[in-house]
């Protein structure tokens, strides 16, 4: 396929002097600007963990306990009682923890903010 490099300059497939003009479709910024919105929340979120996991030790070896425990319910029940509102899902294994944090505008996702630590 052929392009001109210039857009007033003579095209050889086309025979004359080819200037394209794209049609753009007309941009809605509303989930955007919802999602960047959402995205804020968030990350307030993010912030009520980590500075409950940066305060204190005792809760960081009961969560690193669970986890070591293998029990999911207690490190994801830990991880709720900081205050948190929105959906987290929590994996961990013998290195790290994962948090991911999801949030919805109009009953789809939207945005994600995934966090590791390790822990070993």
């Amino acid at each position: 396929m052929y392009y001109c490099c210039h857009p007033y300059r003579y095209c050889p497939r086309y025979g004359y002097a080819y200037h394209p003009v794209r049609q753009l479709p007309p941009v809605d910024s509303e989930l955007f600007y919802q999602s960047a919105n959402e995205m804020k929340l968030l990350m307030e979120e993010v912030s009520l963990v980590l500075d409950r996991l940066a305060e204190s030790k005792e809760f960081d070896t009961a969560v690193m306990h669970a986890a070591q425990a293998s029990d999911q319910e207690e490190v994801q029940r830990l991880i709720e009682s900081t205050g948190i509102t929105s959906k987290v899902d929590v994996m961990f294994n013998p290195d790290n923890i994962r948090l991911e944090f999801t949030s919805k505008v109009g009953g789809e996702d939207c945005c994600h903010i995934s966090i590791a630590l390790r822990w070993r």
